[in-house]
């Protein structure tokens, strides 16, 4: 699908970019990657890693700079849209600031990606969108449905835009596992909740699901992977065996389940073997076969979150993660 197409990744020097490019390389050799973010720095040391490759390009952008991202969209086939202002508690903080990045910025590429006649747009979500309880699940929510409506708002225009959507990435930086290798030390883990669960999903996973939505999509939907879950007492007890662990309370905007399909999504979700798929409430896309495709719809009152999981990640998983990424962990 990718074969001699241009890809353009914003926010392509965080976690995902650092596997994705990589990986979409390797498999589809694409004419280019264009990474578009606005840190020199990061950009620099990135580029380091494909000295060489003429596939790789850096773009210095951001996309609240509507006029920037018209002028690096120019020949560009299909777009990875994973820029955005995640941090919880940097958000609670600085609202106008992610507004402006995960909101405005969303509007922007939508309508970038419209005219310059960009084919298909898959953008990142989280968990957090999902009954949202802080500022950055609430922006994440709007730019979801700002995607959604977006192949609608592109009218006669061919441009489609989908949505994929997944929990804690294992061992990115600002995550669990490397929090908890950098304090182990110390003699006492910190653990906000002894109920508290989380989603485990690796990178890899994260960046196949991107490929799937690009293949299968019509437009508007949102695809969830089905990732096992595992509680966060467990995840101290694997990574710091010898450490006391000591419950210090919920913080502020922090949930105690990780959540990626409320009840009232459960209406419009169907299930595949490996993911559920969001449709479209809006224009009865929901009923539309194509969208559907082989899809089972999911019970009334359907809640996917990671305590009510059929999957639980074991003990030994995790360690044989850890033990093959051990080196990555906590770097991007």
């Amino acid at each position: 699908m990718f074969g001699e197409s241009t890809i353009l990744l914003t926010g392509g020097t965080g976690s995902f970019g650092h596997k994705f490019v990589p990986m979409i390389l390797d498999k589809y050799n694409p004419k280019k990657v264009i990474i578009y973010s606005r840190d020199e720095m990061k950009q620099w040391e990135m580029a380091k890693k494909f000295q060489g490759d003429s596939r790789v390009r850096f773009f210095i952008g951001d996309v609240r700079d509507r006029d920037r991202i018209y002028r690096a969209l120019d020949g560009v086939d299909y777009v990875v849209h994973a820029a955005a202002t995640k941090i919880v508690p940097t958000a609670e903080y600085n609202p106008f600031e992610c507004v402006k990045t995960n909101v405005i910025g969303a509007m922007n590429l939508i309508d970038a990606c419209i005219d310059k006649g960009v084919k298909k747009v898959v953008a990142l979500s989280t968990d957090k969108a999902s009954s949202p309880v802080n500022l950055y699940g609430a922006t994440k929510l709007t730019s979801d449905k700002l995607f959604v409506a977006g192949n609608s708002y592109a009218g006669g225009h061919d441009t489609r835009f989908a949505v994929v959507r997944y929990g804690n990435v294992m061992g990115s930086r600002g995550s669990v596992i490397p929090f908890f290798m950098s304090v182990r030390d110390k003699g006492v883990l910190p653990i906000t909740d002894d109920r508290m669960t989380r989603f485990m999903i690796s990178l890899e996973q994260g960046v196949e699901l991107v490929w799937h939505a690009f293949e299968d999509m019509e437009g508007g939907e949102i695809y969830v992977k089905k990732i096992p879950s595992m509680k966060v007492t467990d995840l101290g007890r694997v990574v710091a065996p010898d450490t006391q662990q000591e419950v210090v309370g919920i913080r502020p905007g922090e949930k105690l389940h990780e959540q990626m399909i409320g009840a009232e999504d459960a209406y419009y979700t169907y299930e595949y073997p490996e993911h559920f798929k969001i449709l479209p409430a809006i224009n009865s896309w929901d009923q539309d076969a194509n969208r559907i495709k082989d899809g089972t719809k999911v019970p009334e009152g359907f809640v996917y979150a990671s305590d009510n999981n059929a999957e639980w990640m074991t003990d030994d998983e995790l360690r044989a993660w850890i033990d093959v990424n051990w080196e990555k962990i906590g770097a991007i």
